[in-house]
């Protein structure tokens, strides 16, 4: 990237460090990359090498990006977050690690709204604003030496211009007059809302009831919906979106729904 977009600066890897890691901090180190393909596969070879729990890789710009489904996931150079994060929950029982990524969710909710623009949830992992994608999460597990562990990585849309965005029904910081576009305070202000709820989750030993099911559902826009989901061996599932369990499991119609691509037939009132 040639430094001549002044909204677009590289990230400041002193001052993420500075911040985020030291004495007591869950962060154990912020590996910022100029350019790499993907940082959930940087951080699942370093996880494979022994990297603590809080080790955190980003970069200014990611050119072989995955989101769920294995959807391709591209942005500009230096227009959006692109960060992973090692966590190793090893207390929690594996069944309610499904709740990670909905955790991640709330998390990229909460740094948004900090910037200005109010979001909400489309299940199980996308963060939108009015009907408009914002940010995606990807939830990965990685078998270690030190047991297994997950790599969670966000992609968060945050200068990048309407001619910029992917699809039509996307949108980012900047198109939404957010109040911040740094995107190193940006990744600041995700990571330390990223601990504050990850800590609250861990130490409840996984418990979705710890206050993270119920701040889900409060901004799950996919309830109240009447949904079609596309399972994953190639059915349809048509119905009202009723809830998501105690296993994260979005309920449509009386059947729990663990995996698959939602789209919203009709959406569920607004309760702003």
């Amino acid at each position: 990237m040639s430094y001549s977009d002044l909204d677009r600066p590289p990230l400041d890897a002193r001052a993420l460090q500075a911040a985020l890691v030291g004495p007591g901090s869950f962060w154990a180190d912020i590996v910022v990359t100029s350019s790499t393909a993907s940082t959930n596969a940087d951080l699942s070879a370093a996880a494979r090498a022994g990297a603590a729990e809080g080790t955190v890789h980003t970069t200014d710009h990611q050119v072989a990006g995955r989101g769920r489904l294995d959807r391709t996931w591209d942005a500009p150079e230096g227009s959006g977050i692109a960060v992973s994060v090692l966590l190793r929950p090893t207390s929690v029982p594996a069944a309610r690690w499904v709740w990670l990524p909905l955790l991640v969710g709330l998390a990229v909710a909460a740094t948004v709204e900090e910037c200005g623009v109010e979001a909400r949830l489309k299940w199980p992992n996308d963060v939108e604003v009015d009907g408009r994608k914002i940010a995606g999460i990807l939830l990965e597990r990685v078998d270690t030496s030190d047991g297994p562990a997950a790599i969670v990585g966000v992609g968060l849309n945050v200068s990048m211009r309407t001619e910029e965005l992917p699809v039509r029904t996307a949108t980012s910081l900047r198109l939404e007059d957010a109040s911040e576009i740094d995107r190193t305070v940006v990744l600041r202000l995700l990571l330390r809302n990223l601990e504050a709820l990850y800590r609250a989750w861990r130490v409840s030993e996984g418990d979705p009831h710890a206050g993270v099911r119920e701040s889900y559902i409060r901004r799950c826009v996919t309830l109240g919906s009447d949904v079609s989901v596309a399972m994953p061996d190639g059915s349809t599932l048509e119905g009202r979106a009723d809830d998501v369990d105690e296993l994260g499991r979005l309920v449509v119609g009386g059947t729990a729904v663990s995996a698959g691509d939602i789209t919203h037939v009709r959406r569920a009132p607004s309760t702003s």
